[in-house]
């Protein structure tokens, strides 16, 4: 049978509102997720990765986006190390340098390098070569043709594993993941009829000020599904979205119109409820200070995805500015709650608008 959805007044007198609010409570009730977030709410997949054949050695040969990729603290604990090593590597060559040239034993002999007597003077030269300190009392000699090679070599060592950290810094600081969190999106989605259409719609905001970013928004619908001989697999499809390209100077609600060609289509609020599907949406954008590609993402279940609400506003034009409520941005309002009509199938599918708002529109915000 076709369906319609319409707004439902509790004192319209063709409803039995006592009927239509247990169905609801029942189908809130009924609700349970029945699998993990294929994307959490900050963007990241919530996917591991089991028995990659030679992970370790595709880590090693791109070492620079992996060091891009770990934490701080994992990166300069590394740093660290790679100096230290380099210092103790290069002292213990120069220690054997002076104990083959005979230092150790005979100060009077001519040295291959002033003060270095035993080990730790060794390592303090190397440290002093590597790092340009100087303190004036260890120095080459022209003595030993190996020591001066050694020397150049280690500046040479020094000079790649400065750039090298260098590089991994600033990469990690202007990583697209970090200017991604100040993109983000509302934390529910709402349903609710606009000019007689039944849509779907979230907001996207950039928290930042003096950043008019231009980017595109998608969105598709991730349904797990299990076959008959216990196999299991991902199906996605794609949402068609209303005005995809967006120049992103103020807070915009994106908006999905539930058509026939929807995979939303001819789903009422029970059914929502009981469905196990995950809304994953991203908006990929070009930073203007900056000009490097971004994505944000995040997913909303069924759960977050709240019908008969309607995103408040937050936009107060004035004569000099646009001024933006950011304590609104994850607010909601209930709205008559569009309800599905069940008409013979000779009859299409019309869309009907009442009033929007009730008398005393609640507010919801979701944590």
């Amino acid at each position: 049978m076709n369906k319609e959805y319409t707004k439902v007044s509790p004192s319209d007198p063709s409803v039995n509102a006592y009927t239509t609010t247990l169905s609801t409570v029942k189908a809130e009730i009924d609700y349970k997720r029945k699998k993990c977030r294929y994307v959490r709410k900050d963007g990241k997949c919530n996917v591991l990765f089991r028995h990659v054949p030679e992970e370790w050695l595709m880590y090693v040969t791109d070492i620079f986006t992996t060091l891009v990729e770990i934490r701080w603290r994992v990166m300069f604990l590394i740093f660290a190390l790679s100096y230290i090593f380099s210092w103790l590597f290069f002292g213990i060559i120069y220690w054997v340098i002076a104990m083959a040239n005979g230092d150790m034993k005979d100060p009077t002999n001519a040295p291959c390098v002033y003060e270095v007597r035993d080990f730790t003077g060794a390592f303090l030269f190397s440290l002093e070569t590597q790092t340009t300190i100087g303190y004036g009392f260890r120095g080459m000699s022209e003595n030993c043709m190996v020591a001066i090679i050694v020397v150049t070599v280690q500046d040479v060592i020094s000079c790649f594993i400065d750039t090298f950290v260098i590089g991994i810094a600033v990469a990690k600081m202007a990583s697209a993941r970090k200017r991604a969190q100040t993109v983000g999106f509302s934390n529910c989605a709402v349903i609710n009829l606009q000019n007689g259409q039944l849509c779907l719609s979230w907001r996207i905001g950039d928290f930042r000020r003096h950043h008019m970013v231009e980017g595109k928004a998608r969105a598709q619908i991730f349904r797990p599904n299990m076959h008959a001989t216990g196999t299991e697999d991902v199906n996605y499809k794609d949402l068609e979205i209303k005005q995809s390209d967006l120049i992103l100077a103020i807070p915009t609600t994106i908006i999905h119109v539930i058509e026939p060609s929807s995979p939303l289509y001819r789903m009422s609020l029970e059914d929502l409820r009981k469905d196990d599907f995950e809304l994953v949406v991203s908006f990929t954008y070009t930073d203007d200070s900056t000009g490097i590609l971004h994505q944000t993402r995040t997913s909303y279940t069924p759960d977050e995805i709240h019908w008969g609400h309607l995103f408040q506003e937050m936009l107060n034009v004035n004569r000099r500015y646009y001024k933006v409520d950011y304590s609104m941005f994850h607010h909601t309002a209930k709205v008559l709650r569009p309800c599905i009509n069940r008409k013979p199938p000779t009859v299409t599918p019309e869309y009907k608008m009442d009033s929007i708002f009730v008398s005393h529109p609640s507010t919801h915000n979701t944590p």
